[in-house]
């Protein structure tokens, strides 16, 4: 304790523990375990975790900013390449889900904008309907009729007849 204090003013009680003397020579044997535990077991493993800590921490993966290459469309995959089959696919269903979210996404913002409007929902929330009935259109266009089975070549066949359609419509 610093020696500025008046120990008169301050009197500290007597402690009732009493001073441990040590009257054996021979070592606690509580110690000397722990001891050896810390030296052949817990310094090897805890230097080991913090030297794979820091390679980690060097090499660090985000998951959830995983970007995917675009693969070549069914469209463009050549006969018997069952790779590039699988891989647009697979982009095709990646898309579809993208696409769903984008939806979903947009479907949550008119209901929080019809929740925060009020009774003046028609009026302040109309860019919104707007914006949610153009996007659930694409994706009616592009994603409907196609049922839980619907893969990237069904869509392909689809869009092919719309495309059709629509030339004839424009002759």
């Amino acid at each position: 304790m610093p020696e500025d204090h008046d120990w008169e003013a301050y009197k500290v009680p007597p402690t009732r523990t009493p001073v441990a003397d040590r009257t054996t020579s021979v070592p606690n044997p509580v110690t000397f375990v722990q001891t050896v535990f810390h030296y052949v077991v817990d310094a090897p493993v805890t230097f080991v975790r913090e030297w794979i800590e820091r390679q980690q921490a060097k090499n660090k993966l985000y998951y959830y900013h995983q970007k995917f290459r675009r693969v070549p469309d069914v469209s463009e995959c050549l006969e018997g390449d069952y790779l590039c089959f699988f891989e647009a696919e697979a982009q095709w269903r990646r898309d579809r889900m993208v696409d769903q979210e984008i939806v979903e996404i947009v479907r949550e913002r008119l209901h929080a904008c019809k929740n925060r409007e009020g009774p003046n929902q028609l009026q302040n929330c109309a860019k919104e309907a707007e914006l949610l009935a153009q996007v659930t259109k694409a994706y009616q266009d592009r994603y409907g009729d196609l049922g839980y089975h619907g893969n990237a070549r069904k869509c392909l066949m689809k869009q092919k007849h719309r495309m059709m359609e629509e030339r004839k419509a424009a002759q």
